[in-house]
This record gives structure tokens, sequence and C-alpha cells, in this order.
């Protein structure tokens, strides 16, 4: 089988994303991060979802001490019901730069040509690093920092809109009860910070 690396985060995105991959033929190895976020439920509903399909995991732990965002430094309150554009305090610094390095140099010492992520550039919080351009320009740096040739980057939810993704989901058996949105780590969802607002638009009949 070919092998393949998952940025899995326990999110319906990066759900989807796996069980995408695992249906598309793919060896997954499931890289989880412990990057010191808000809480750790998300790492539990990764593992959970990285055993349901099979898939090898690791969990990362890494530090950014600086912060510098809501889900690092509880000092900043996680906005909510927020209606306004631009990039909120929830953005995490380069975190897709500094997740897709650590893939990157994964994928190379295990021999895999792929990379997958659940990033969505339609519903999405506006994000840089979740954007079409970002992608195809990491793609093209891949080409010239490896010594490995034909690693890729794979986004397939990029421009699908959330209820598109639910429905992919749904058609490849994910059990979105088991997955967690939310940026605090309650008992329950919040229902009100961009995660859970946007995984309620998916999710609507």
């Amino acid at each position: 089988m070919k092998k393949a690396i998952v940025l899995l985060s326990g999110g319906m995105d990066s759900a989807v994303t796996l069980f995408y991959a695992r249906k598309r033929g793919f060896d997954t190895h499931c890289l989880i991060f412990d990057y010191g976020q808000r809480h750790k439920k998300e790492i539990r509903f990764a593992k959970r979802l990285a055993y349901l399909r099979d898939s090898k995991y690791s969990v990362l732990r890494i530090r950014l001490p600086w912060k510098h965002s809501a889900l690092l430094d509880r000092k900043i309150s996680v906005p909510q019901n927020r209606g306004s554009s631009g990039i909120p305090v929830t953005y995490v610094p380069a975190r897709n730069t500094i997740f897709l390095s650590f893939a990157l140099s994964f994928a190379e010492a295990i021999g895999a040509r792929n990379i997958f992520i659940g990033a969505n550039a339609r519903d999405f919080s506006g994000y840089p690093d979740c954007r079409p351009a970002y992608f195809k320009k990491f793609n093209e740096l891949l080409r010239k920092a490896t010594k490995a040739r034909g690693i890729e980057i794979k986004a397939p939810l990029l421009y699908k809109t959330k209820k598109e993704i639910v429905d992919l989901g749904r058609r490849l058996g994910v059990p979105f009860e088991l997955t967690w949105s939310c940026y605090e780590g309650g008992n329950r969802p919040c229902g009100k910070c961009d995660a859970c607002r946007l995984r309620a638009k998916g999710l609507e009949r």
C-alpha cells in the first residue's frame, strides 16, 4: 500500500480527510500535535479516530512559548458569535507551516509520497495558511527542499463547503459524533466559537 501522512486534529475536517485517504487505499500514518493548545480533548478524539480507521499514529509534543493566539494563551478570550471578517485571534502564527514541516520530515523518513491535510478555504475562519495559494507555494518548496522526490501535500477539502464536507464524510462513514471542533475544552461544545458555528453549518439539514 502507498504510505501517506495525515495531519489529524480530531476535528471533522481532519476526520473526513483520514477516511478519504483510507478509502483511496493509502497506508495512513497520522500525526497528532500536542502543541500547548487550550485543551487536550481534541487529542483524545484524534487517537480514537486513528484507531477506528486502523491507522498508525504518533503524538508529537512541541511548544510555542511566544503564544500570541487565543488557542495558546488563556488570557486571550476565544471570540464568540464573531461576525467580522479578517484573521481572528484564534489564528496560531505559522501553525500549518510548522505542522507540515514535521509531516515532511516524517514522510521522507518512512518513504511516504503524500501528506494529507484537512484544510478548507471556503467555510473557514480566514486563516492565511489555509488558502490555495499557500499550498501551491508549499508544494513548490517541497520540490526543492527535500532529498526525496515526489512528495506532495494534498488538501482534498480545500474548495468544499462545510455541507459538502459533511456529505462526503457521511458517504465515507465518518462518525462525526466522535469528532471535536470546539475551541473550548468543556464537557459540551460552546456553540458560539467559529469552529462550533462552522460545524453547525455543515451538519444542518
